[in-house]
């Protein structure tokens, strides 16, 4: 090979190193690019999904707190009773404290009616018709006081 040939392909081939730099710079700032949109794509997306999260829980917290909800769980056993208390002293309401009151007496004395052997059954039946009617009240957000001993529930257990 001549020394023509050998410096004619010598500029060949540094003009081809050269195109192939410059190509990979042009991949390089695009790909840098391309990286940059993605991270602030990504972090409004996560802003989003922050402030949809935070919006949800408050909403949540917002729901629970309710007197008119408080009332309802307090109607669903003892358990519930318990965290119907829980949630009514984070935030007092007068609903919530009226029916955790109510409940409270419908629970004692359907206890103290269930260690009298022949009342047991009568008393049962007329403390779920009270319970019944509780609960349709505390649903409609209404103040009703039990037909049995409602009033006096509110006087004995009014610390609550």
């Amino acid at each position: 090979m001549s020394e023509e040939n050998k410096k004619s392909l010598s500029d060949d081939l540094n003009e081809l190193i050269g195109d192939v730099k410059e190509t990979a710079k042009k991949a390089t700032d695009k790909a840098a690019e391309f990286a940059g949109e993605a991270k602030e794509k990504a972090k409004d997306v996560f802003e989003d999904a922050k402030q949809t999260t935070s919006d949800f829980v408050d909403d949540s917290n917002r729901a629970l707190n309710d007197g008119k909800n408080v009332a309802i769980i307090a109607h669903i056993t003892l358990i519930g009773w318990i965290i119907a208390l829980i949630k009514n002293n984070d935030n007092k309401t007068e609903l919530g404290s009226f029916y955790l009151r109510q409940m409270l007496g419908l629970m004692i004395l359907s206890f103290v009616s269930s260690l009298i052997p022949i009342v047991n059954l009568f008393a049962w039946i007329v403390l779920l018709v009270a319970w019944i009617m509780s609960l349709i009240s505390a649903i409609n957000g209404e103040k009703k006081p039990t037909f049995l001993l409602g009033e006096q529930f509110q006087e004995w257990f009014k610390s609550l």
